[in-house]
């Protein structure tokens, strides 16, 4: 039995970069050899086992792709074949125990050239790799990393296969894409190779959709939902803000075209074609309610001075914000996202997230037991308590605008 470390913690050394997680090839033997070495089986698709004394990930070798003819006086047959139906170049190298690189398809040579390049056709055994590639962009475009022309060609003619995935498969890659430093670019890559029209179709149609310019100087509403995208992940590493942002104004691609580039109503309209991008991908309860509770409110956080005590009560309530209060915070940066998500714009002040703070501070502050001590009970007891929130909302913006 031999190991060889793989994947990405090769990758990111050779990079200089902190290595998060090390993985490992297992050749020269199989499931049983581990199982009785104490390795711990998880995972379904493909097997991973855990080694019992660091629980670091060990995987046994990837199947070759057809037709693969191995280098003679290769070390490893079965590595070769495992690097060779890997995605990319920089993912297909390997060290062995002693240190020594393992490369069989110039991945440090695309290290050193920025490139991310895919090792063979086999590439399009998987067409969920497009997403794993663009995902990788967004996280090493910050270096200079660019997608090699013969990738993107590629990435283009397999688009369109995209629409047999699974959506929780793909939503595991966009959830993470949304991690990334440069998660916009993500996005923007699908569209280039025209696998957003596939996988988020709802954002996809925004694109082209203009908006009036004294608002939004960059005037087409996909490119504002990107630069939104971007403010947010500047304002905080929480993803489930940037999908917010990312997704608040698809009610937008719904206009009559005839009332362009006004969108009254735009709020109510992109329930619709949120929901039903939700519901596909499987996205999680809890970023589904606050993209959703975004998208119809955020309108409302930008004119929080003239929103009536009434009205801010039922947004806080929509976020869920007196039993979840991080979702106020998490919906006023992804509001903040929106405003200074425009060409020109980004630093502009946005008081209004301040406004809505301390609402919800004194909306929270009002005490219950007055009421029950008084003996109120059901839908006498939350009247009141609403009514009480009101007034204590009504106080906090007279003192705060």
């Amino acid at each position: 039995m031999r190991r060889w470390l793989v994947g990405g913690a090769v990758r990111d050394a050779l990079l200089g970069l902190p290595v998060q997680d090390r993985d490992w090839l297992v050749t020269g033997a199989d499931a049983a050899t581990l199982l009785a070495a104490g390795f711990v089986p998880v995972g379904k698709d493909f097997p991973i086992f855990l080694d019992p004394e660091h629980h670091e990930e060990h995987a046994l070798p990837r199947p070759a792709p057809v037709g693969l003819r191995i280098p003679s006086g290769f070390p490893e047959p079965a590595l070769y074949g495992d690097l060779a139906a890997r995605d990319l170049t920089i993912n297909a190298m390997a060290r062995d125990e002693q240190g020594q690189l393992i490369d069989p398809f110039g991945g440090r040579d695309d290290l050193a050239q920025r490139r991310l390049r895919h090792v063979s056709d086999a590439f399009g055994d998987d067409p969920a790799r497009i997403l794993r590639v663009a995902r990788l962009h967004a996280r090493y475009a910050p270096l200079g990393f660019v997608i090699a022309s013969e990738t993107q060609a590629l990435m283009r003619a397999l688009a369109p296969r995209l629409a047999e995935i699974d959506g929780e498969r793909l939503w595991s890659e966009i959830q993470r894409a949304l991690r990334e430093p440069e998660a916009a670019r993500f996005f923007e890559d699908l569209r280039a190779c025209g696998a957003l029209a596939v996988v988020m179709p709802e954002l996809d149609a925004l694109f082209g959709v203009p908006q009036p310019p004294r608002y939004h100087p960059e005037i087409d509403t996909g490119v504002h939902s990107l630069l939104a995208l971007r403010r947010a992940r500047e304002l905080s590493d929480d993803p489930r803000i940037a999908f917010a942002a990312l997704t608040h104004d698809l009610g937008k691609a719904l206009t009559d075209p005839e009332r362009w580039p006004s969108h009254h109503g735009h709020e109510a309209l992109g329930q619709a074609p949120l929901e039903a991008l939700c519901q596909r991908l499987r996205v999680p309860k809890a970023w589904r309610r606050l993209a959703v509770a975004t998208c119809r409110n955020h309108t409302h956080c930008h004119r929080i001075a003239e929103l009536r005590p009434r009205t801010l009560l039922t947004v806080l309530e929509a976020l869920d914000g007196f039993r979840q209060p991080d979702n106020v915070e998490r919906f006023a940066l992804a509001c903040q996202a929106d405003a200074q998500g425009r060409t020109g714009l980004e630093n502009r002040p946005y008081p209004q997230a301040g406004i809505l703070r301390a609402a919800h501070r004194a909306a929270r502050a009002v005490a219950t037991r007055p009421l029950v001590e008084a003996g109120l009970q059901g839908d006498a007891f939350r009247a009141r308590l609403r009514r009480e929130r009101v007034r204590a909302i009504a106080e906090s913006k007279r003192q705060n605008q």
